[in-house]
């Protein structure tokens, strides 16, 4: 997480939330080097606004919500706004990530995918079940 100064400013842009977010965070207790600091960092980011909860689930026990979720690995992190099924991450969102996951927070909570309107045609018009990943590196 931030230091001070970067937790001032992460806080002034989760001041435009317009909705609640939940940080869903899937762990394990063995095996993973990273979910020890992606609980610190998802614990001091819901601090910085109110709109904000974090829960979290072990990978092997909450099988219920392993299932809601899709998660198939961890650490992951589902942000999850008022409508729809979240964003899932995949890894420690330091570093690069953590804008991503500030971005995924904003975009759940104020309902805006910033998609083009072509782009939002062509997703409406998608039929089937879709699975879309984007993959994030800092190249």
């Amino acid at each position: 997480m931030p230091i001070e100064s970067e937790q001032t400013k992460v806080r002034e842009l989760l001041v435009s939330m317009t909705s609640p977010v939940r940080l869903v965070f899937f762990y394990q207790s063995f095996l993973c080097e990273t979910c020890p600091s992606t609980r610190q960092i998802l614990t001091e980011l819901s601090r910085l606004s109110e709109q904000l909860t974090f829960e979290e689930y072990n990978l092997q026990l909450d099988r219920e919500k392993v299932e809601e979720f899709g998660v198939d690995k961890v650490p992951a992190v589902v942000v999850v706004g008022t409508r729809g099924n979240g964003l899932c991450f995949y890894g420690i969102p330091s570093g690069y990530e953590f804008s991503s996951i500030v971005d995924a927070i904003l975009l759940e909570s104020n309902g805006d995918s910033g998609l083009s309107t072509d782009s939002r045609t062509v997703v409406a018009n998608v039929t089937v079940p879709t699975n879309i990943q984007v993959f994030v590196a800092p190249t």
